[in-house]
């Protein structure tokens, strides 16, 4: 493996899609929001002041993860690796560096959403530093069940 964390390139929009859709259909369902989302990120995400990060191996995209401006804070959200690729740590390469790319930009944290089903996931948040906080009740994901914080 020759692994790479790149930036938003519009090309790879397609990946983008494709990888969070296979992981949303696996665990849960495409929801509204994350169907408008996902089909443009550029709009959604990259022109909102957010970013996305690609894992790339070569020439294949097999990961990505946004950081999302939520205008009070940015969130953790749509990371998604490539089934044949699960397993080999990428998840946490891709928060390492989101967590990397927030000290250099001086943010003060890094909030999350997930659900509580996803074992490996929350542990892995916890591993590196997120906590749960409280969930507020308006949340835009009816999957979320949990909200965890990485302040710096």
């Amino acid at each position: 493996m020759n692994l790479e964390i790149i930036p938003f390139e519009l090309k790879y929009s397609k990946d983008f899609y494709r990888l969070n859709v296979e992981w949303l259909e696996k665990y849960f369902y495409v929801e509204p929001y994350d169907d408008k989302v996902l089909s443009n990120p550029k709009e959604y995400i990259i022109d909102s002041g957010g970013y996305i990060f690609f894992v790339k191996d070569e020439n294949k995209i097999i990961g990505t993860v946004a950081l999302i401006n939520q205008k009070t804070y940015f969130e953790l959200s749509k990371m998604a690796i490539q089934p044949d690729y699960q397993g080999l740590k990428i998840g946490q390469k891709l928060i390492a560096h989101c967590i990397n790319f927030a000290k250099e930009e001086n943010w003060n944290s890094i909030t999350l959403y997930s659900h509580r089903k996803l074992v490996p996931a929350i542990n892995l948040y916890k591993k590196v530093g997120f906590v749960g906080v409280p969930l507020e009740k308006e949340v835009h994901y009816e999957r979320a069940n949990i909200k965890m914080l990485f302040e710096f």
